[in-house]
């Protein structure tokens, strides 16, 4: 019997196939810029009649609301409004920040990253490069679960564990090499994964966005910029995802799926941040009970690793 995927241990790379520039390390992102454009950004998505204001038809400049039309709403100086939206938060305070918030109508996850940029978290150590790991008990429960495809991702998207049916449905990730096990990386550079997600572009919107939320939390991460940075040089479709600036959590939801094998899946997802590690979710994919999906899991389920790997060479 082969050893399942998610028995190699997340700190073991194979370093004779090379290193990808992502591993290597990058200048952090500014932090200051970041700030700057994610405002700038929200406050032209948003026009007067949106947030009841009115629009006398004037020639407007600018997209969206103007600095003054939006410190009005927030209860704040222009200057005030000015400077922070120039990068410059530091003394901002969180009752501010709400109004801010409440102002450009931000969801959650935006406030959240909002947060994260003007007032951000004094690390005391820097971003280690030693891979993440993953606790053996969860590993253990992983491999366990024998009809539905789970994995755990961690940061900057990479994929640690995952079971053997996570393999039969998105591929053989033991396959790939430990530093090109990332989400980011097959959505964006691997044709094989344009041709599975049915919705494609929203799979890469939703990619970009947990990104977004990764660097708010983190933009001293030279790892997380040099992927950003690989990435924006060799796919256009992530600049143009990458300059909008948006973010958002998606817990759950549908993914619709092109198997190579069995053909059209949908599939719903959920999403379990871990309690002791919030930077590791748990995802795990099922189908509808007595659904054409169902079946086709469950085929894959019984074709075990001769399913794994003629979908990997399907692909």
């Amino acid at each position: 019997m082969n050893e399942q995927p998610s028995q190699e241990p997340a700190g073991e790379q194979d370093t004779s196939r090379g290193r990808n520039p992502s591993e290597e390390g990058g200048h952090p992102l500014d932090r200051r810029a970041e700030l700057s454009e994610f405002l700038r950004t929200r406050r032209a998505r948003l026009k007067p009649e949106d947030v009841g204001l009115p629009d006398f038809g004037r020639h407007r400049r600018v997209p969206g609301l103007r600095r003054e039309e939006l410190a009005q709403l927030a209860g704040v100086s222009v200057a005030y409004y000015t400077r922070l939206e120039q990068g410059n938060g530091r003394n901002v305070s969180a009752d501010v920040l709400d109004a801010i918030a409440r102002a450009l109508r931000l969801t959650g996850a935006e406030h959240a990253h909002l947060t994260h940029l003007a007032k951000p978290k004094q690390h005391k150590k820097k971003p280690s490069a030693r891979p993440q790991q993953v606790r053996v008990a969860l590993r253990q429960l992983v491999d366990t679960i024998e009809n539905v495809p789970a994995y755990v991702v961690g940061r900057r998207s990479e994929i640690l564990i995952w079971n053997r049916m996570a393999a039969a449905v998105f591929g053989d990730w033991s396959e790939v090499p430990p530093q090109e096990r990332n989400w980011a990386r097959m959505v964006f550079l691997k044709p094989e994964y344009r041709e599975l997600f049915v919705e494609w572009d929203q799979k890469a919107s939703d990619i970009v966005s947990f990104l977004r939320m990764d660097a708010g939390c983190h933009p001293d991460d030279p790892r997380l910029s040099a992927l950003v940075g690989e990435l924006s040089v060799k796919s256009e479709e992530f600049r143009r995802l990458w300059a909008t600036h948006d973010v958002k959590e998606k817990n759950h939801g549908v993914k619709r799926l092109h198997h190579p094998l069995v053909g059209e899946l949908t599939l719903s997802f959920e999403s379990f941040k871990l309690v002791d590690d919030e930077e590791q979710s748990m995802v795990t994919y099922h189908a509808e009970p007595g659904s054409p999906s169902a079946e086709a899991l469950r085929l894959l389920a019984s074709w075990g690793t001769d399913a794994t790997r003629a979908g990997s060479a399907a692909q």
